[in-house]
């Protein structure tokens, strides 16, 4: 007998829109939460295949048995057609991790996980959810939040911008729209999703 599959729900949103706060929402609430991008950071430091492949195709950025996300970055800099070398070596790895937690979630009889995948739609993985939630915000808080954490100057964040889907298409693709303008809308959105799907 086949064991049921949990409700996959893919949650992303651009930069400096509150995906990590909603995520995180999602996870206090007792719903399993995949984040991408933690995933991808633990690769780079413990994952012995991702470490001896970058070492073999990109060898400059494995720097103390590591894979250096600076190096990564200044990598990225020097040629546009360097993200698909990073990416061919990256995403298999994370789709086998990937498949591992829906495999547990199966196994616990979960109903409903989700996949915190910042990039959701470029990287094709909207086709393997069952429904989208996409957060968002206005363009001007969403730019106030991002250089307020001064990790990044406006010309690099505008820079991020160009390569990502834009947000209205990313709202028109989904199922579900959660305004984070305020932590309380936020959490509403975040209750109605979870309600509609588990119940509470």
């Amino acid at each position: 007998m086949n064991k049921k599959k949990p409700i996959i729900l893919g949650l992303t949103g651009s930069i400096g829109m509150g995906k990590t706060t909603t995520a995180k929402m999602f996870s206090n609430r007792g719903i399993p939460v995949w984040d991408a991008d933690k995933t991808v950071h633990q690769l780079y430091k413990n994952d012995k295949e991702m470490i001896r492949l970058f070492r073999r195709q990109i060898p400059h950025v494995v720097l103390n048995n590591q894979v250096s996300r600076n190096a990564l970055k200044k990598f990225l800099i020097e040629n546009n057609e360097n993200l698909k070398k990073i990416e061919k070596i990256v995403h298999p790895i994370v789709a086998k991790e990937r498949a591992k937690f829906l495999l547990a979630a199966v196994e616990k009889k979960v109903p409903l996980v989700v996949l915190d995948i910042p990039l959701l739609f470029e990287t094709g993985n909207h086709t393997t959810v069952d429904y989208i939630a996409v957060v968002t915000v206005d363009a001007k808080t969403q730019k106030k939040r991002v250089l307020d954490r001064n990790t990044m100057s406006e010309e690099m964040f505008n820079s991020i911008l160009s390569k990502q889907i834009s947000n209205k298409y990313k709202i028109e693709q989904a199922d579900f729209i959660i305004s984070t303008k305020t932590i309380t809308k936020a959490q509403n959105e975040v209750d109605k999703i979870i309600a509609k799907f588990v119940g509470f």
